[in-house]
């Protein structure tokens, strides 16, 4: 009888494995089917029109959260890393012609519903709130708000997403908006100290330049995605260009008339603390010679410059 009963167990777990096996078998076999049918769909796919591409519109990220089953958190890394893909095309479509900071032209309408997936399949998934605090404000301010908030609502001790949702209001000039949100963030056990003078200190500045550079450089010392650094890089270096294009400006002016080359006014650019080259143009933050507008006596970057323009 005992025997009886061992012969029984031993079957049933020989079955149990067995299904385990089947199971197993055609889990691998559905998910190779499908990465051969996604590969044969990109080969074959015929040439898409751009404008049609642009409406054709994902599966919202509650929906792909409900028939991702198990797997949110693959689904998330794969919808983060086809909005980087997103944006690569996008920048390589434009041989070059745009900077990595300036991507308001590049009409990316499907950025927003890419990163807003990524995060509602994972909530915790900090870098892409981090990338869309930095990239949509150049795109849609409103969309790069509303991200950020999603961050903080899931995230609410991670104090990164209070700075960079209090940076985008601070540069649309909403200062009150801007000091509340610092002033919340400063609240956090983790926070630094600089997030509630920042607080303080913005209704007081209004925005200036100076600020500015803190702002940038608390930003680059706090993150750790190059690609975000990089970007960072360029705003910094953006905020001193506008403090010595003040100053140049003020030399031309003070002048009398406009010069005929940046020679002819070395030495009161050198007064004013600006760097030359041996010409005697002035350089940008990155090295670049600045370019003099005779027609309007005025400077600019030139085009070779990495600084962004707007």
């Amino acid at each position: 009888m005992k025997e009886s009963g061992k012969n029984r167990n031993s079957v049933a777990r020989a079955a149990r494995w067995r299904q385990t096996i089947l199971l197993s078998l055609l889990i691998v076999i559905g998910l190779s089917g499908a990465a051969g049918l996604n590969r044969w769909l990109e080969i074959n796919r015929p040439p898409a029109d751009p404008a049609m591409e642009e409406e054709r519109l994902y599966v919202t990220g509650a929906a792909t959260r409900r028939m991702s089953l198990s797997f949110n958190g693959l689904i998330a890394d794969w919808y983060w890393m086809r909005s980087l893909q997103y944006v690569g095309r996008k920048i390589l479509a434009q041989e070059d012609k745009v900077q990595l900071n300036n991507l308001a032209s590049l009409n990316m309408k499907l950025l927003y519903p890419l990163l807003d997936t990524a995060t509602t399949l994972d909530p915790q998934f900090i870098p892409v709130y981090e990338y869309g605090g930095v990239v949509l404000p150049e795109i849609n301010a409103d969309y790069a708000i509303k991200l950020l908030r999603k961050g903080i609502e899931n995230n609410p001790a991670e104090w990164r997403l209070y700075y960079h949702l209090g940076y985008i209001y601070w540069q649309r000039k909403d200062y009150n908006a801007a000091s509340e949100v610092y002033r919340e963030g400063a609240k956090l056990p983790n926070a630094p100290a600089w997030m509630a003078q920042m607080s303080a200190r913005m209704k007081a500045e209004g925005g200036d330049y100076v600020y500015a550079r803190e702002m940038y450089s608390h930003m680059y010392d706090e993150t750790s995605d190059p690609k975000i650094k990089r970007m960072l890089e360029l705003r910094l270096a953006q905020t001193m260009w506008h403090e010595e294009r003040d100053r140049i400006r003020r030399v031309l002016s003070e002048y009398g008339h406009c010069p005929s080359s940046w020679r002819e006014i070395t030495q009161s650019l050198r007064n004013a603390g600006l760097e030359l080259d041996a010409s005697g143009a002035p350089l940008d933050p990155t090295g670049v010679p600045c370019v003099l507008v005779k027609e309007s006596c005025d400077v600019e970057l030139d085009t070779s410059s990495e600084i962004p323009r707007s």
